[in-house]
């Protein structure tokens, strides 16, 4: 079967209410492609490996965590920019990006998803005092030492995390936020938490994490950030009848 773009891209913003975020780029439809969409291939990154994929695989849409046009970017189209956009065009592919709407769905987002894979219990928004918070806390189903979550971020992820010692000798509360969220630590430390994960560590969070006694993994920006954009793709498939393949891509990052 196939859905109109149009109406795709509107259940998608009605799903994740890009309007109620403020982010660092525009979320939803940013390249317009064919008016149909039968086929749908998401990855993390629109890089130029998965729209070359895309275009194999013969996609009508491209559904991606990171797009294109962040704020402060150079708006020039060229280079590389350029040749990403000539693909789309050329095939007329659509690409919609979703970036923190899609981490902070309740359901469907990447720091819901990964606390899914990882056995922990939400218990609610990692950051005090606010009112839309990006990062969440919790419980693990059974408390675990240090090198047990490592290792278990390990087998789910398919990486080596990055692991800071802390203080405690068994991690139960956990604070986490993907990709690129290391200073959401200071978070985790004001709570109180055994432990925090992100996607990237950064010179400073060492420190903070040695000083503030929690056990911090940096769990790789690309390896945290796959899963909200697959399960938001099979749930269109699910709903519309349509066609999603996700694509894996290197990144260790």
């Amino acid at each position: 079967m196939a859905i109109a773009l149009t109406q795709l891209v509107k259940t998608l913003d009605q799903w994740l209410e890009p309007g109620q975020v403020k982010d660092y780029c525009p979320n939803g439809l940013q390249v317009e492609g064919r008016p149909q969409v039968r086929r749908i291939v998401s990855g993390v990154t629109a890089s130029q490996a998965l729209l070359d994929a895309a275009v194999l695989a013969k996609a009508d849409a491209v559904l991606v965590h990171h797009g294109y046009f962040w704020r402060g970017e150079d708006p020039c189209v060229r280079g590389m920019k350029r040749r990403r956009l000539q693909t789309l065009l050329e095939h007329d592919i659509s690409l919609i990006a979703y970036h923190l709407p899609l981490d902070i769905h309740p359901q469907l987002g990447n720091n819901a998803q990964l606390a899914r894979r990882l056995g922990l219990t939400i218990e609610g928004g990692l950051e005090l005092n606010s009112r839309q918070p990006v990062g969440l806390w919790g419980r693990l189903e059974q408390p675990l030492s240090a090198t047990q979550l490592a290792e278990r971020l390990e087998t789910e992820l398919g990486r080596r995390p990055q692991w800071i010692e802390g203080r405690a000798e068994q991690i139960e509360t956990l604070g986490w936020c993907t990709g690129a969220a290391q200073g959401y630590i200071e978070h985790a430390i004001a709570r109180g938490l055994d432990g925090f994960i992100s996607g990237e560590i950064s010179e400073p969070t060492v420190y903070a994490a040695r000083e503030g006694g929690v056990h911090y993994f940096g769990a790789g920006h690309h390896a945290t950030e796959r899963y909200g954009v697959q399960a938001l793709g099979q749930q269109l498939a699910d709903q519309f009848d349509i066609e999603h393949c996700y694509i894996e891509l290197d990144n260790p990052v």
